[in-house]
């Protein structure tokens, strides 16, 4: 009995560690969602930040024009998985 007791406190320390690294479908939503941004001709979004969780996809980081930010939704909704995409990116010309 003595034993059980650190062994269950260590797992209830770790659990919420592994949970916070993500699920495999965000690592393959994020890496989906990178390509194909970096890939697009709109939006060139090589240097853009793509966060992933829960199926939810922020961007972040700036874009030449409202057509390319606009694309990048439009491209991060076509992944498999994609339930929501917070469209925080802006204008290079913006402050």
């Amino acid at each position: 009995m003595r034993r059980l007791v650190p062994i269950l406190l260590i797992c209830l320390l770790i659990a919420p560690l592994l949970a916070a690294q993500g699920t495999p479908d965000d690592d393959r939503i994020y890496d989906d969602v990178r390509r194909r941004l970096a890939d697009d001709v709109d939006v060139r979004g090589g240097a853009l930040d793509v966060a992933v969780s829960k199926g939810t996809v922020t961007l972040k980081g700036r874009v030449r024009d409202e057509k390319a930010k606009e694309k990048a939704t439009r491209v991060a909704k076509r992944v498999k998985g994609v339930a929501n995409v917070d469209n925080q990116l802006k204008l290079l010309s913006e402050n």
